[in-house]
C-alpha cells in the first residue's frame, strides 16, 4: 500500500496528448479529401477507410510509407511530425486516378 500513492503520483504526472486522426476515404479509386492539412512537426493518425471492392495500395515515396487496403476495410497509418512542406500519395494500383497529398503548414 506505502508504493500505491507514488506510483499513482508517477502515472499521472505526464501531460496526455491525443494524436490528430484524420479519415481520408477510397472511393471509385479516389483519394476524399485529395489534399489533407497538418501542422508543423505534428505526429497524425491518418485513417484510411477503401469503400471500393477492390484492394488499393497506399504509397508515398516522400512520407516513407506504404500499406495495402483491402477493398472494404480501413488501415491505420501514422505520419509525422514533419517539416512543412507538400507530400504526395497515390494509390500504387490505380496511380492514375488515386492521387492525393499531405500539406504541412
Amino acid at each position: 500500500m506505502r508504493y500505491f500513492i507514488p506510483i499513482l503520483l508517477f502515472v499521472f504526472s505526464f501531460p496526455v496528448f491525443a494524436v490528430p486522426i484524420i479519415e481520408i476515404e477510397i472511393r471509385d479509386h479516389l483519394f476524399y479529401p485529395a489534399e489533407i492539412e497538418i501542422p508543423i512537426d505534428t505526429k497524425v493518425k491518418l485513417i484510411i477507410i477503401n469503400h471500393d471492392s477492390t484492394s488499393e495500395e497506399f504509397e508515398s515515396y516522400e512520407l516513407n510509407r506504404e500499406k495495402v487496403i483491402p477493398g472494404g476495410s480501413k488501415g491505420i497509418i501514422f505520419i509525422g511530425p514533419l517539416p512543412a512542406g507538400e507530400y504526395p500519395f497515390f494509390g500504387e494500383f490505380f496511380p492514375k486516378t488515386a492521387q492525393g497529398k499531405v500539406i504541412v503548414k
